[in-house]
């Protein structure tokens, strides 16, 4: 398990406890009762208090993190993203089949844009805005963090829209990297490691582990 830090933690019970967009927590209530063994509430962040980089997702899978309690946990997005963690040698193990596997992070903490599974994995607008007050406090929370590595264009949107900048100052693109006023100061862009990506060639695993290299290096990490 990661080192404890006593207001994460606090932040974390708050998110799992939070139902304030109706759409999802009726979503995530019908979810419990087809699936009594999952989750099925908000999933919080993970990661390395000490962070320098921030890994932001789009939103919990339902099978996946929705079913676990973690982020990125149990499906093929979160096998890239351990994988490629630990080939760098900033996670502890290649893979987290579940909320008990041990799984430490070095440098490094992950979080979505929206806490809640969605339904058809599409949040709305408003959900996407009520949760960027999470974001914002555990950011705050982060105080090392130097660079955000954006997976997908919502995750890139938000976090320009949680700093108050003009979505038409910063294109998304595979790669880029990007000075964003208000810290941490760069983001850099990644295709979602989402089947839809990797299963059609649209991200490869070279592609993919240049990018969080490239992030892990701009964070001063070295890798």
């Amino acid at each position: 398990m990661q080192e404890e830090h006593p207001p994460l933690r606090a932040l974390a019970e708050e998110i799992a406890g939070c139902a304030r967009c109706p759409r999802l927590a009726a979503y995530l209530a019908e979810g419990r009762q087809r699936h009594p063994d999952y989750w099925g509430h908000p999933v919080p962040g993970y990661g390395d208090p000490g962070a320098r980089l921030v890994i932001l997702g789009l939103a919990p899978g339902f099978h996946g993190a929705n079913r676990h309690g973690r982020v990125f946990c149990g499906d093929d997005s979160g096998r890239w993203l351990w994988s490629a963690l630990h080939e760098l040698g900033l996670c502890s193990h290649p893979r987290a089949a579940d909320w008990y596997s041990p799984l430490v992070l070095r440098g490094v903490y992950v979080s979505n844009a929206v806490r809640c599974a969605p339904p058809q994995n599409r949040p709305v607008a408003a959900e996407l805005a009520a949760c960027r007050a999470f974001l914002r406090r555990e950011l705050s929370l982060l105080p090392e963090a130097r660079v955000v590595l954006a997976l997908g264009h919502l995750a890139h949107n938000t976090f320009l829209r949680l700093r108050g900048q003009r979505l038409s100052g910063f294109a998304f693109r595979h790669g880029a990297a990007h000075e964003v006023d208000g810290g941490p100061p760069l983001m850099v862009d990644s295709y979602h490691p989402s089947r839809q990506n990797t299963h059609t060639g649209r991200l490869t695993w070279e592609m993919w582990l240049s990018a969080l290299r490239a992030a892990a290096q701009a964070a001063g990490m070295g890798h």
